[in-house]
Parts: structure tokens; sequence; C-alpha cells
């Protein structure tokens, strides 16, 4: 019994001594060896870390207005089961199929989609891409649902109050926060700020522990970026372009609106275009104003003339024989009416008509290949213009390259040579300003997020000077002679009171090394006043699907040119010159001026309308004519209605579908009504007060307007005749 005694002591004695032996070395270990591992466990459980994102800048424009803005959005989470730690909480999905039917139109989402995300053998899913980071509007619909388990997650996004507006310029973020194209893109080290940070100490639950934060950096919050951008004249562009899409069918068009002075761009607007609130929508990265090459035609001609003048080889009472240019081998180079030209005439009349034989015998006669090449790179064609937006190109133009003499002859007047929009607009801008050639920029200034300092700021840039100013005065006459006088090829841009001067373009376009028939570039860039011009636009029709689509710079860019340009030009206090009696031929049966009504008897006033082609829509039961809209001077299409108040009693309201919503407010003044409310963009597709309702002064107006789709039709193409030494024949442009 002792025995066996002294053997169990001695091996509870030896097992208490290997144990003791066995915590030691695990000490040590944990110690020396495992202590780097463990501690950052440790950290891990007691110490926090997080990111502190900033605010991105704001994005407004020359006078304040805001036109992207960062904001609260939210997330739809969908919690399909319980929760391992929660069982408890029984708040989650029961019913798949009614749940996805009541989110699916608010979501904008298919009830399948939906269906598919909430049969996931998941927790928790969120519903993209319908429920991703949805503005406020859209979550408050969710949550009136009160669905089990349907809940939100707040976050941030970036947001554009104005939707499609200067979307090209302005460009966006995607839903992962990432700049893409435009200002956002180009200035997005300026806009996104600097991430901050904090450390904090939590107890074993994940709780902050009191004092327990250890480091602390704030985030620096992007800065905001003001655009020389004008948000009137902007609208103006998006009013034209809307009106225009939805009265005819094209491939694009695009619009610039510039100060020629300082090279500031107050506009710029294209379709087709985006929305920038639904990122996910968006296809197409492409700025068709900075990014596109086409072949101008003749508004190119201006730099020929420029030129020209500036040698002292243009005599604009000189004569020469039109028509037809012989001297190089190959095809003879046309005039655009087939050739047939106009015998023999001065170059001023070859100014006005726009003969491609005049600028032939000027630019390849008269100044030779290296003085024209010269002149047109000092007017900036061949390079990038240095606009603060990315994606600039920069025209085929190269006076390094060999060129045959048929093409040097060519690009006299605007063919074999492509430029783009923007290298168009800082050239003729050149002519307009007195002949200097100014860098086109979009970023006025850029200002401290905080204290809204200046912390950059742009000024005006003289690239160089390319012509004297007695030469820009004097293109600029002729350019004004080509829109105001008897014969000129610009006179459906002509405006009442206003001396416009400017160039018509119309080029074929070419496929696969080949110019196709039927199938043009329409444009027209001009400026006004033309003795000190306030403001030049710029407008491409691309491929126009009309009867005539040689003809779509009078139907289609003279209607935009002539409404944002007069529109501009009222909003810049420059009211029409009343005393100017010069008379403008305007050879169009599409525009017409809107006559003064004002105090004509109704009778009268019809036949007012009558015989300017417009129909008129009495309201009131007076006899006396005492308000109406459109205002007398607007140019309108011929058939526009047009409203004539003859009292303020008794008025009917009338049927607003299909008007925009500036045409909507200007009647709602007129009717002394008020518009507290609107929604959508577009045009009006219904109206709170029924047409034929009696109103009444103070009368409130709601409108619901959606944009109108346009779906190009195809051209078919065809095959142009070949020249002698492999080209193609070009159609003649004017």
């Amino acid at each position: 019994m002792r025995k066996k005694i002294n053997l169990r002591t001695l091996l509870m004695g030896g097992l208490f001594t290997l144990s003791f032996f066995a915590l030691i070395l695990r000490t040590f270990w944990i110690q020396y060896v495992d202590s780097a591992e463990i501690m950052a466990k440790a950290k891990d459980t007691w110490e926090r870390s997080d990111a502190i994102n900033p605010k991105r800048g704001d994005i407004v424009d020359r006078n304040g207005q805001l036109l992207a803005y960062h904001g609260k959005a939210y997330t739809v989470i969908a919690r399909l089961k319980p929760y391992p730690n929660d069982q408890k909480n029984q708040n989650y999905v029961i019913d798949k199929e009614e749940t996805a039917a009541k989110l699916a139109p608010i979501l904008n989402m298919s009830q399948e989609k939906i269906l598919e995300r909430l049969s996931k053998d998941l927790t928790q899913v969120e519903l993209r891409p319908g429920g991703w980071k949805i503005p406020k509007e859209k979550a408050e619909k969710v949550k009136a649902l009160n669905l089990p388990g349907i809940g939100l997650y707040e976050e941030s996004r970036r947001y554009y109050p104005y939707g499609a507006f200067a979307s090209h310029a302005i460009g966006y973020t995607n839903l992962e926060g990432e700049a893409r194209m435009g200002i956002e893109r180009m200035l997005d080290d300026q806009l996104k700020g600097e991430k901050g940070s904090f450390t904090f100490k939590t107890d074993r639950r994940g709780n902050q522990l009191p004092d327990g934060v250890e480091s602390y950096k704030p985030a620096k919050d992007g800065n905001k970026v003001v655009l020389t951008i004008d948000h009137q004249i902007q609208n103006y562009i998006e009013d034209a372009l809307n009106e225009a899409t939805a009265k005819y069918k094209m491939e694009g068009v695009s619009v610039v609106v510039s100060d020629p002075h300082t090279g500031q761009i107050l506009g710029m607007g294209n379709r087709p275009t985006f929305n920038p609130n639904s990122p996910t929508d968006i296809k197409s990265f492409f700025n068709p104003v900075i990014g596109a090459n086409f072949e101008p035609g003749s508004t190119f001609k201006i730099a020929t003339l420029a030129a020209a003048i500036e040698e002292k080889q243009f005599n604009p009472n000189a004569t020469y024989m039109s028509g037809i240019y012989t001297k190089i081998k190959g095809q003879p180079i046309r005039d655009h009416n087939q050739g047939r030209g106009w015998g023999l005439i001065t170059y001023k009349e070859g100014v006005k008509r726009s003969s491609n034989v005049a600028f032939v015998r000027l630019g390849y006669d008269m100044l030779g290949k290296e003085k024209l090449f010269s002149y047109l790179t000092k007017f900036g064609f061949g390079q990038k213009t240095g606009i603060d937006l990315p994606g600039e190109a920069r025209g085929s133009f190269n006076p390094n390259r060999k060129y045959y003499p048929r093409d040097i002859a060519s690009i006299t007047f605007g063919q074999g040579v492509s430029v783009t929009a923007i290298q168009q607009v800082a050239a003729v801008g050149a002519i307009a300003n007195g002949g200097k050639l100014m860098k086109p920029y979009i970023v006025k200034e850029i200002r401290d997020a905080k204290t809204d300092k200046v912390i950059q700021e742009h000024k005006p840039q003289m690239v160089r000077r390319v012509v004297s100013e007695e030469t820009a005065k004097q293109t600029r006459d002729l350019l004004g002679a080509v829109v105001n006088e008897k014969n000129g090829t610009g006179q459906p841009f002509a405006l009442p009171g206003y001396q416009v001067a400017g160039k018509t373009g119309t080029a074929q376009v070419a496929e696969n090394g080949r110019y196709v028939a039927g199938k043009y570039i329409n444009s027209f860039i001009g400026f006004a006043p033309k003795d000190n011009p306030k403001l030049l636009i710029y407008v491409v029709v691309n491929q126009p699907h009309i009867d005539n689509p040689s003809a779509g710079g009078k139907i289609i860019a003279a209607p935009i040119f002539k409404s944002v340009m007069e529109r501009s030009l009222h909003y810049l206090k420059l009211s029409p010159d009343k005393t100017d009696r010069k008379t403008v031929e305007v050879v169009t049966n599409e525009s017409v001026v809107m006559p003064e009504l004002g105090g004509e008897t109704v009778e009268s006033g019809k036949q007012l309308l009558a015989q300017a082609g417009l129909k008129g829509r009495v309201l009131g039961k007076g006899k006396t004519i005492v308000g109406q809209y459109p205002k007398a001077t607007t140019p309108l299409t011929k058939g526009t209605p047009v409203y004539m108040l003859t009292s303020k009693e008794g008025v009917q309201m009338p049927d607003l579908r299909g008007k925009t919503l500036r045409e909507v407010m200007e009647l709602a003044s007129l009717l002394d009504m008020q518009v507290p409310i609107f929604k959508g963009e577009g045009y009006v597709v219904s109206q709170s007060i029924q047409p034929g309702t009696v109103i009444k002064k103070g009368d409130k107006l709601t409108v619901t307007l959606a944009p109108k789709s346009v779906t190009p039709t195809p051209v078919p193409e065809e095959e142009s005749k070949s020249e002698k030494n492999g080209k193609t024949e070009r159609k003649a442009e004017n």
C-alpha cells in the first residue's frame, strides 16, 4: 500500500512538474515567438480603423448655378433569412413573389430579375442594379411599401439636377464613383478630395471605449469647379436641340457658343445625348464637339479668304469666270450648282455665292501651297486647341505631308481635310475678335470647398496673332454680306435688327474612302453683332434624314442658330437696332418673323398672321388684342400656332401637349397663371387643367414632360463616280 501511495505521489508530482515546465515554455513561446501575430489579433479585437470619405466638389456655371453635386443615396437591401447570431429577429423576406412584384415598378427592374436576387442562398443581398444608390424620392416609395426583410442602406452618389443638360461637357461619375468624360474626368484630382481616417479602441463587443480615439485625420472635401458655361445660354441650346430633334431625324447635331474675345465656352450641346443620373445606361464616352473629325465644307473658306486678304491677293471688284476650274489634271472642280456658275462675276460676289472656283483661284493660284498652309497652321488646324476637356482630336491637316495638286486645291474650300468643331470655333473666333487666335476654355476658376476662395483662375490666353485687325474687319464685312445681302448663301441665318456675319458649309460624308451620295454634314458658323461680336455660334448637323439632305443647313441649322443667337443676345441685353433699315432678302420658305399684334382687332390680327403663314388662336372674348405669344420679332417656322389674348376673363385653357417647358412658362405668364410644379423633361404630355377649361387669375398648373424618341432612318449607300486618279468625285459644296 505504501509503495502504491509513493508511486501515485511521484506520478502526480511529475505531472505537476511537467505541466509547470510546459506552462513556462508556452509563456516563453507566446512572449518571444508568436508575440507579433498575437498582438495583431488582439489589436483587431480592441482597435478599429475607419476611412473617412470626402465629399466630391460641386460643379457650377459662371453665375453659381449648381450643375453637379454629391448627395445622399440609398441601396435597397433584402434580408433573406435570419442572421446566425440573431435567430430571434424574424424580419426577413417571406413572400418573394409579392416582394418582387411590388418593387419591380419602383426600381425599374423586371420582376424576374428581382426574384432571381431574392432566391439566392445568402443571408442578405443588394437589389442591384435598380436598387443601387437610388435617390431619396425612390427610397421613400420603397419604405412606404413596408415589405418584410426589405431595408435601406444610406450611401452617397453624384447628382446632376438638370439631367442631360450640357452632359457631354460636364461628364459624369458612375455608381462606383469613377469619373468618366468631361469636366468630371478632366478635373477628377481637384474634385475628388482626399480621404481621411481615424483609429479608436473598442471593448470585446465592438463598442467604442470612452476617450478611445487614438488618431484622427480629417477628410479634405473636393474643390468647387466654376465653368464658363452660362446656364441660361445653355438652356437656349438645349431647347433648340430638343425642338430640332423632335421635328427632324438626323445622325447627330452639335451646337457650340463662345465669346470670341476671350475664348470662353458659354454653351455646348449634342444630340444624341444621355442623362448622367442614369450612368448604367450610358454606352458612349465621346464628345463630338472636340473628338469628331469631319470635313467642314465651305465654313473652311473663311481661313482661305482671310489669308488672301492678309497677303493682298484679294480684290473684291476683280472678276473671274465662275463655273468650272480645269487647270489641274483630273476631274474639273465645279461650283456647287453643278458647275453652271454665274458667268463673269466679282470675287466679292463669288464669296457671297460660295463659289468653289473663286477660292481655288485665291488659295491655289494666288497664295500657293506654302503660304496657304502657313496660314492654316496659324489658324490652328491640324493641332489640338488645348481646351480643358479630355478626348480632343487634332484633325487631318498636316502641312508636312505630301499633298497632290488637286488635294491642295480642294483644301481651299474645305474638302479633303478634316477638322473638329472646336478648331473651327477658335479659328473663326480670330476673325470675329480682330485677328487673335484665343485658346478656348471651359473652366473659369477653381474654389476651395470650405472658404470658397479662388485657388486657381483661368484667364483668356492669346495663342498668336493670325491676321491684322484690318484683315479681320474686311473678312467680317464680307461674311456680313454672305448673310445680309442678296445672293448670299447665308441669308436663311439673318436676324432682323442684328447684323450677323457667317458662313454656311455642306460636305458629303465619306465612308471607307468613298463619298456616299445623299449623306451630308451641314453647318453654319456665325457671330453677332458683326462689328463688335459678343457671341459666336457653330451649328453642325450630321446626316439629316430629310427629302433634300444637302439643304439641312437651311432647314435645320438655321432655326437652331437663330433661336440660340437671338435669345442669347436678348439675355445679354443687346436689343435689336430698330433704326436699322437694311433690307434682308431671306430666300427660305421655312422661317418668318412674328408680327406685332398689340392694339390690333382680332380680324386684322388674323389677317397679319395669315400673311406670315402662321396660325392664329384667340384667347378670351374681347375684340382687341392686348397680348400675344410669341413676342414680336421672334423667328418662327411657318405653320406655328400664335396665341392672341383679347381679355383676362373667360379665357379657356389651351392644349399644351407637345410644348416645351419654356413655352408653358411664357404662356402661363401671359395668362397670369402659376406653374409651381412640373415633372420630367422634354415636351408636355399631360396637364392638370384640361384644355377648354375656363381659367382664373392665379390658377396653379402642373405639367408632365417626357422626351420624344427619335430613331434615324437608314439611308442606302450609293456609289459615287470615280476620278481618273482613283479618287471619288466630290459633290460640290456651298
